[in-house]
């Protein structure tokens, strides 16, 4: 007999990458400022208005560890870092473009129906 535990969709690391990335307003808009080709700590922070140093490293961290971008050190004086997409980022990404082209889309169909008629 199965547990409930092993058919739980959480316990899916593309389930729980979703949920992660799609429940925080931040990373959408880190991925696609590192798909801009933004991938400095400092310049991810100039050009995300109203993030903080604390939360951009807390989500770098953890697309890190759903294994959506990597972190490539440069021993240079001063140090430098930049973050860039794996494989898998390179796959999830194309997925949230796809969601982006729905949200679009459907924005376009509402703005033509017309406006619902209250009762």
């Amino acid at each position: 007999m199965e547990s409930k535990h092993a058919k739980s969709p959480r316990n899916n690391p593309i389930t729980a990458l979703l949920e992660d990335v799609l429940g925080c307003k931040w990373s959408w808009r880190i991925l696609r400022e590192i798909r801009a080709g933004v991938n400095r700590p400092g310049q991810l922070e100039r050009n995300i208005e109203g993030i903080s140093a604390k939360v951009l490293n807390e989500r770098l961290r953890k697309l890190q560890r759903h294994g959506v971008l990597e972190r490539v050190e440069y021993p240079e004086i001063p140090p430098h870092v930049e973050y860039r997409y794996t494989a898998l980022g390179e796959r999830f990404f194309a997925i949230l473009e796809e969601i982006d082209a729905v949200e679009a889309e459907y924005a376009c169909e509402g703005a033509n129906r017309p406006a619902a008629r209250g009762t």
